[in-house]
């Protein structure tokens, strides 16, 4: 009869030593003298790999020389305590299946391999213990999203992908259309005709939940969405991706103060649940991967900090005062002007050394749905909030959102925004409006964070940008 496989993270139960087991997966490594062979197998399941100890007089040597880095293999024995450092237990194996083998150019050979390296085989990368370690951990932060909203009276709204909607107004979306590009009629004025399309108009892929979102609230009273979102920007920087995935919460009656508990709660329950749920990766990437193994100390100093709540026009004042004392940052700063990365990590790492909550920005930097303060018009702020975080600079971007049909039509005429496809969101505020609020969590973001990575390709299964899809 034959033994039922265990996955790895089960096999180092120590009730199960003295018993037969079967563990199947990946050679990680292959070493051997002429009386020992030792195979270092990982499923997947863990980023332990468990040793199989294979005499040669058991197991035919032709087919143990078919066993290199790579082979996919099963492995029947008894599991015993371990006589070598690194392992509690063992396999001492009676028989081997190879399931297929790896020819020696196997992109992924025991060595050190550069991230840069590793992002030219992505669909192998998958098999090394860092990427290994990163979609543990990827699968651990979306069941904390999922965790934290469902116990705290959250419901799961699914905003559409495709949307005749710019939410963040930029025009930076990727257009989708069932129209023959290479036969495109045009009106007298030159436009494209999108009478004969799916949708009958022009539509894209989303940038964002966010507007949909405000209606799910309006009706369930707290809601989040957690889904893909596009952005066609043309940017290759380490923190841009062209597909990523956002969480994004609205709730009613939700004003700027609960606005901000809700993001600082919220992150710190995110990585409290990776410290509780992903300790053996989180360790490997503290030892292997982070290059000033501090990573475990940084997730901590998350945990236990208090958000530093810093308005808009304070954190201007810290950053010229830095200037003044011979701060050099390759941006400028002013009133009104958006901050770089640069600025945004002086904050945190340098001056507060403590994640920094921004609030109350220059309307003009910020989207045209953000609740205004009542100041002077040349000096007008909005109630838009960004947590800013050590290494990644923003991580959350939010705002109390305008509830007043009046003020929120004023704002989109003064902008020029189109409002033919808008008229079902500025219903929200005709109808029953109320004050509500909330915010965008780049997915990847918080997963860079928790890992230790540098670039967000290396967060992402299959990452999208400028010509590479």
């Amino acid at each position: 009869m034959a033994i039922e496989r265990t996955k790895i993270v089960d096999i180092f139960n120590p009730q199960l030593v003295g018993q037969k087991v079967c563990a199947k997966g990946w050679v990680r490594s292959h070493r051997s003298n002429k009386y020992v062979h030792f195979i270092a197998l990982n499923d997947g399941s863990t980023i332990k790999t468990i040793q199989v100890v294979v005499d040669p007089a058991k197991v035919d040597e032709e087919l143990l020389k078919t066993i290199t880095t790579g082979a996919c293999i099963g492995a029947v024995g008894t599991l015993v305590e371990s006589q070598g450092a690194g392992q509690s237990v063992e396999i001492q194996c009676d028989e081997i299946t190879v399931y297929g083998t790896c020819p020696n150019d196997y992109p992924m050979q025991k060595k050190g391999q550069t991230f840069e390296y590793m992002r030219q085989h992505a669909h192998m990368r998958l098999r090394t213990n860092a990427f290994g370690a990163v979609f543990r951990i990827r699968h651990n932060m979306a069941m904390a999203v999922h965790t934290y909203f469902h116990q705290h009276g959250y419901f799961y709204f699914h905003a559409p992908l495709i949307t005749a909607s710019d939410c963040e107004g930029a025009g930076e979306m990727f257009q989708v259309t069932t129209k023959n590009l290479y036969k495109l009629e045009k009106d007298d004025k030159g436009q494209i005709k999108y009478d004969d399309d799916f949708f009958g108009k022009m539509t894209s892929l989303t940038v964002s939940g966010q507007l949909e979102g405000e209606l799910g609230a309006t009706a369930l009273g707290a809601i989040y969405t957690f889904g893909p979102t596009f952005r066609a920007e043309n940017s290759n920087t380490p923190r841009h991706l062209a597909e990523f995935w956002m969480i994004e919460p609205e709730v009613a009656f939700l004003e700027l103060n609960g606005l901000m508990d809700l993001e600082e709660d919220f992150i710190k329950f995110c990585v409290q649940w990776a410290l509780d749920n992903c300790k053996d990766d989180l360790e490997f990437l503290n030892k292997m991967i982070d290059k000033d193994h501090k990573l475990i100390e940084r997730l901590e100093g998350i945990v236990k900090s208090d958000f530093v709540r810093l308005e808009y026009t304070e954190g201007i004042k810290i950053l010229e005062e830095a200037i003044a004392k011979g701060v050099k940052f390759e941006f400028p700063i002013k009133w009104g002007g958006d901050l770089a990365s640069e600025h945004e990590r002086y904050l945190v790492e340098t001056h507060f050394k403590k994640p920094v909550i921004l609030y109350n920005y220059p309307r003009e930097i910020k989207a045209f749905y953000m609740k205004q303060n009542n100041e002077p018009e040349e000096r007008r702020t909005v109630q838009g909030t960004d947590v800013l975080f050590p290494q990644i600079g923003e991580i959350i971007g939010g705002s109390v959102r305008e509830e007043s049909l009046e003020i929120l039509n004023s704002e989109i005429e003064r902008r020029n925004i189109p409002t033919k496809d808008m008229w079902w969101y500025l219903d929200t505020r005709k109808y029953g409006t109320c004050p509500h609020a909330g915010f965008g969590l780049g997915f990847e973001r918080l997963i860079l964070f928790v890992t230790g990575r540098q670039n967000i390709r290396d967060v992402m299964p299959f990452p999208r940008t400028p010509n590479i899809a």
